[in-house]
């Protein structure tokens, strides 16, 4: 039976071998996009929405069933980027202290970070999350459909209804309304406002339907995000291709749920029935969303828009009815920015965290969010991220002493039992089966348990894969120096120096570790285990190399110390 020091280095190598598969997965390019049709103009609707379920929203008047939503038009003429500040007469540029956007009526086509550049060099332009290129589209969308009414799309029917010119957030001013407005032709009107705050990245939109004609206004409101999948340069060097990048969505009824983008196609389309839903496209370091301020049911769908090679993740409803000489309003909020968990939990909107996407599995999830609000509350201390993830080591250790002292406790028995193992090898020759039961025989006289090491070593596996993603994960993490030659935490160490100190404490690791019951052949793999590991590792981003040598080290000290303290004379031979 291998000992403690092979299960040691098989948990190492399960450790990466799981990270290995996680970035595999994530790491295939999105699927082939569908054959695009031929067409003049705007390209056509993906189907018909089911219905919704009707919903009154408050101060709507009494009515008869709402119908049945008519199909939601993907993307229409969009307006180009533009250096000017307005791209046409129906949008308008609006600049915060965070953000710089190209707002339209309907949609919001343009969105720079002001707070985030696209690299460290000096005069790098901000990142651009929305985008009007065709070649890059991404946008948040949002209208009206209606099977019996007049309604506007975000393709047209609104129009500016403010000042004319770029609007920006003055100095002291705490917040900015963009107003935009429809009219029927029947007396109804629509009035939406995109309010903007400062230090947010959430943009909230009211729509406000008045009635001032004769009969009943029925109609459906719609919410979407729709882009070309981004173009993420493939390998381990590139931190972002170990990201999720696809859909995610949030309902009472089914919890958090996601689709890469390479599996739009594969997984088929996606419509249902989600309670208080929200809806968001999720890539390394940022996100967008749309929010409702509701809990009533609406419709999600999922797909891919064949004519242009776009995917979009959209919410239709619920539908309102406004009766005669009243008016009805809906609310929701665009998120636009990065992963900052603080913000986002400050919206209030239940598993809106999740979008800071630690891992498909809730079990990782769970762990990340601790680990980040330990990590975050340490960095509040030192100010620095790299010495905050040197101090969550430590507390993490300070936390696993008891597993950790169990474990080297009983390594040291078994290094000292070794001459009789030896003697034993010896004995028996080539005749495993008996040798194995001569050893447990040993083990069961002496009161030897040859797996008490492999425990404690398993027990905290789940702690090293949530830190992984949450190392990954955290915006606050970009472009954040350590000390010295790292100067990004989120990128591999340039000169490998932390990878060739993880070898180091590899191969120290494993001969203080006991080789009982290892074959020759066996030892000599073991010896090439920190290698590879340490090979692997030059990928990585410096903040987990940074993590892995310091806990390495730690637990190092940790083993020299606690076998130095149980140590025995070793047993005399038999």
């Amino acid at each position: 039976m291998n000992q403690t020091r092979t299960f040691l280095i098989v948990a190492w190598f399960m450790v990466a071998t799981l990270l290995w598969m996680e970035w595999s997965k994530e790491r295939s390019a999105p699927a082939t996009t569908p054959a695009q049709a031929t067409t003049t103009g705007a390209p056509p609707a993906t189907g018909s929405i089911p219905a919704a379920p009707r919903a009154m929203t408050p101060g709507a008047a009494a009515a008869g069933a709402v119908p049945a939503a008519p199909a939601v038009p993907l993307a229409g003429a969009m307006p180009q980027a533009s250096a000017g500040p307005a791209t046409d007469a129906g949008s308008v540029s609006v600049t915060t202290d965070v953000l710089r956007l190209s707002l339209s009526g309907g949609a919001v086509t343009d969105a720079e970070l002001l707070g985030y550049p696209r690299t460290k060099d000096a005069g790098s332009p901000p990142v651009k999350l929305f985008d009007s290129d065709p070649a890059t589209f991404y946008a948040a969308q949002s209208g009206w459909v209606s099977g019996s009414n007049a309604a506007p799309t975000h393709e047209s029917g609104f129009v500016y209804d403010g000042a004319p010119g770029a609007l920006a957030l003055a100095q002291g001013q705490d917040q900015l309304v963009v107003p935009f407005i429809w009219r029927g032709d029947d007396g109804v009107t629509i009035r939406r406002s995109y309010t903007l705050a400062r230090g947010s990245y959430a943009i909230t939109v009211r729509d406000t339907v008045a009635n001032a004609g004769a009969s009943e206004w029925q109609g459906f409101a719609y919410r979407q995000l729709i882009r070309v999948p981004p173009v993420v340069k493939r390998g381990m060097t590139n931190p972002e291709s170990f990201s999720f990048s696809g859909a995610t969505w949030f309902s009472s009824q089914e919890g958090y749920e996601r689709r890469a983008f390479g599996d739009f196609v594969d997984d088929g389309p996606l419509d249902r029935q989600a309670g208080g839903a929200w809806l968001a496209f999720l890539q390394h370091h940022f996100f967008s969303a749309w929010i409702p301020d509701n809990v009533d049911t609406s419709t999600i769908s999922v797909g891919a828009d064949g004519t242009a090679g776009r995917f979009f993740i959209r919410a239709v409803g619920p539908g309102i009815s406004v009766a005669p000489g009243t008016e009805a309003a809906t609310t929701a909020r665009i998120w636009v920015g990065p992963k900052l968990v603080g913000q986002i939990k400050a919206q209030d909107v239940p598993g809106l965290d999740r979008a800071v996407d630690y891992s498909r599995f809730s079990i990782f999830a769970f762990l990340g969010e601790g680990l980040f609000w330990i990590l975050d509350l340490v960095h509040g201390l030192v100010n620095n991220w790299g010495w905050a993830i040197v101090g969550l080591v430590v507390l993490v250790k300070l936390a696993l002493f008891p597993l950790s002292s169990a474990q080297y406790k009983s390594m040291a028995r078994m290094r000292k039992f070794q001459p009789r193992v030896a003697q034993l090898k010896e004995r028996y020759g080539d005749d495993r089966q008996k040798f194995q039961v001569a050893m447990m025989e040993l083990y069961k006289k002496e009161k030897i348990n040859p797996v008490g090491g492999c425990l404690p070593l398993l027990l905290q596996m789940p702690i090293f894969l949530a830190l992984y993603w949450v190392l990954l994960e955290s915006v606050e993490l970009r472009h954040a120096p350590w000390i010295l030659w790292i100067q990004d935490l989120t990128a591999q160490d340039p000169y490998y120096i932390l990878p060739v100190i993880n070898i180091a404490v590899m191969w120290a690791t494993q001969k203080l570790s006991p080789m009982t019951g290892m074959d020759p052949m066996q030892q000599k793999m073991m010896q090439f285990m920190p290698i590879v590991f340490g090979a692997i590792m030059i990928f990585f981003p410096a903040g987990l190399v940074l993590y892995w040598v310091t806990n390495g080290t730690l637990g190092l000290l940790q083993q020299w110390l606690l076998i130095r303290k149980y140590a025995e004379a070793p047993a005399t031979p038999a």
